[in-house]
């Protein structure tokens, strides 16, 4: 609390008003009427916006190339989706809410996010569910996505064409948002939950069991005969199904639903933050993006058949000029934390001529670089400051942006 108290006495401007909040900001629009898999608008068509929810339109066709799918019969089509998201998220703390089949989320290029299932069960008793990773993975394209039959292109794990997933120096970025409003990021981030110790590798919290038969499901529950699943075997080997996971809380970094409350560089004073996980080789490690249930609350509308057409019905502002995209002043930091420099580089598309500052937690200037451009990389020192957090400040009269900056041994 004290860090945002901090926050809005620093820096009264734009993006701190109600309009500009990373739900808002963090998707690709699409400003050029581009297309992408045949012929199709590509990436997020426009985002509206009012005090409570966030409507997203896409098509779900992402701006790269997509295909093919072997053995995959079915062919991405435009979906036409309006998706709605609360700018209010809240814990649930009442029953957990599964995440079901079809969109759990979407992506920041208004692609489909889809949990760890596919559609089918053993002998369709819907006890034992097939991992969509582990039985479909063969049909996915390059970018580890693949179309349903109804034509909606998604991912079931990490979006590996949409950020680089090999950047193991920096915070993985926002990539999409559930539909309980919290935000997905990809699969690194600061190994504390308050921004310090270095940038680490997310690791899931569940682990395979140690069965040879499937009699039982994780939470002890033991079967009946007709609920079985079939034997550990080379046919159906352990990860075959969701249910030969248990969550073990010292296993990994996050929670059962794969996330975890902690600070991020587009939430100072924290979030709640779901990310995607891969093992040590970069290989999807389940359950991938959310886990089998919702952190939050999700509303109606986004979720089960026909669902992700939403009707506005209340006054909203349009967010797809390109003025508005650059007020909100993109630009990354590296590495953080760091103990001796970090380098500024300010994305190509951003203003020119800006300021960049240096503060330390009480607010005050501790060094300050003018006219800083675009696509060139500037650096601060910070070997001679003691240990902490500190902000960097980067914008011009009208607006800024600001990051948290941890200085480490």
């Amino acid at each position: 609390m004290k860090q945002l108290l901090l926050l809005l006495f620093l820096f009264p401007f734009r993006l701190f008003s109600q309009s500009l909040t990373p739900e808002i900001t963090s998707w690709i629009l699409n400003t050029n009427g581009e297309t992408g898999y045949n012929g199709i608008p590509s990436n997020v068509q426009e985002v509206q916006y009012s005090d409570n929810n966030v409507y997203v339109s896409c098509t779900c066709i992402p701006g790269y190339d997509i295909g093919p799918w072997p053995g995959n019969p079915n062919t991405p089509v435009d979906q036409n989706f309006v998706f709605k998201i609360t700018r209010h998220p809240q814990q649930n703390t009442g029953t957990a809410i599964a995440t079901p089949l079809g969109h759990i989320g979407v992506w920041s290029n208004g692609v489909s996010i889809f949990n760890a299932e596919d559609a089918h069960s053993y002998n369709n008793v819907n006890v034992w569910h097939q991992d969509a990773v582990v039985v479909e993975g063969s049909s996915f394209d390059d970018c580890l996505g693949h179309p349903s039959p109804s034509g909606e292109y998604h991912h079931h794990l990490n979006p590996t064409c949409l950020y680089d997933d090999n950047n193991t120096s920096i915070h993985s970025p926002i990539i999409g948002y559930a539909f309980d409003g919290f935000p997905v990021y990809g699969a690194y981030g600061f190994s504390n939950v308050d921004g310090s110790g270095g940038i680490v590798r997310m690791r899931s919290g569940y682990g395979l069991r140690n069965i040879t038969t499937r009699t039982t499901l994780p939470d002890g529950t033991v079967l009946t005969a007709n609920q079985y699943g079939p034997d550990v075997n080379g046919q159906y080997p352990l990860g075959y199904y969701i249910e030969d996971y248990e969550y073990v809380q010292e296993l990994g970094d996050l929670d059962e639903h794969n996330g975890r409350f902690c600070v991020t560089p587009e939430y100072p004073a924290g979030t709640y933050a779901y990310f995607v996980t891969l093992d040590s080789n970069l290989n999807g490690q389940y359950p991938y993006t959310l886990g089998p249930t919702y952190y939050g609350t999700v509303q109606a509308g986004n979720t089960g058949p026909d669902s992700g057409h939403n009707t506005i019905t209340e006054s909203v502002t349009v967010y797809s000029s390109v003025d508005e995209v650059n007020d909100v002043v993109r630009f990354s930091v590296f590495p953080n934390p760091s103990s001796d420099f970090i380098s500024v580089l300010i994305d190509p598309s951003q203003h020119a001529n800006m300021k960049a500052s240096l503060l330390n937690d009480a607010g005050q200037l501790i060094s300050q670089l003018d006219n800083v451009q675009s696509a060139v990389q500037y650096s601060f020192d910070l070997s001679s400051l003691p240990d902490g957090v500190y902000f960097l400040r980067i914008g011009c009269e009208n607006f800024c942006v600001m990051k948290k900056v941890v200085k480490t041994k």
